[in-house]
């Protein structure tokens, strides 16, 4: 199987085919499918190294990321996708929010 991430994220390589998701709406229902045990994996594995793939990704125009950079900005939106989750909830779910969804019908594109 070939790398998915930038060679200089290796270590992130685990996750990157359960967690490099193109979609907010892939990403949510990953979160809500997801165990806390799994979710936190992922997020103390990623957070340490998220300033370094922001540098990284820095060095390229949005609209001209190579596929390995463009599914590690997608990997990095699901850290922002767990963290609240992670950090506060300690569940997939929003609280106290029933059945209410939120369906995100633009969002940006790379």
């Amino acid at each position: 199987m070939s790398a998915l991430l930038p060679s200089e994220f290796a270590d992130l390589e685990p996750f990157a085919e359960t967690w490099c998701l193109e979609t907010e709406p892939e990403r949510y229902a990953r979160r809500l499918a997801g165990s806390m045990d799994d979710m936190q994996r992922f997020y103390d594995a990623i957070t340490p190294r998220a300033e370094a793939a922001m540098r990284y990704l820095d060095e390229f125009a949005l609209d001209e990321l190579p596929d390995d950079a463009r599914r590690l900005l997608w990997l990095l939106y699901s850290m922002v996708m767990v963290s609240f989750p992670v950090e506060v909830w300690s569940q997939p779910r929003v609280p106290d929010s029933g059945a209410a969804m939120l369906d995100c019908l633009i969002e940006p594109r790379p």
